[in-house]
């Protein structure tokens, strides 16, 4: 449905540092780097991060959120570990969420600038 999705953020080293590390699990890498964005996919950018002074709010109650599909439940715990590690902010442990679905296994963080981001595998383990 979608071709790319853009999000503002105020530092762009550490937030490229953040989706770099975060990213590379779910097989997505940094494809483009220009003066104002850097745009993320595996094999042309459909998710971009674009400096900017005024990001969106972060606002738990809002519901926003961005999910990544996974290939494997490794590469969700991956995501999450190396997340927190590069400045992200646990916002769910990996585990399974039967409630969405049987297999639905996620987890979920809060990236530098507030964003609640979110990867998900599919496939019972």
């Amino acid at each position: 449905m979608f071709d790319h999705l853009s999000i503002g953020v105020r530092d762009m080293a550490r937030s490229g540092a953040f989706y770099d590390a975060a990213l590379k699990p779910l097989g997505h890498t940094r494809l483009y780097e220009g003066e104002y964005g850097i745009g993320y996919g595996t094999k042309h950018p459909q998710f971009w991060i674009d400096r900017t002074d005024s990001p969106v709010p972060s606002d738990p109650k809002s519901c926003l959120h961005i999910c990544f599909r996974a290939d494997s439940r490794a590469a969700v715990d991956a995501f999450h570990a190396l997340a927190i590690q590069n400045g992200g902010t646990d916002n769910g442990p990996p585990g399974l969420r039967p409630q969405y679905t049987p297999t639905y296994y996620a987890a979920f963080v809060i990236d530098p600038d507030g964003y609640r981001i979110e990867a998900v595998c599919y496939t019972p383990d």
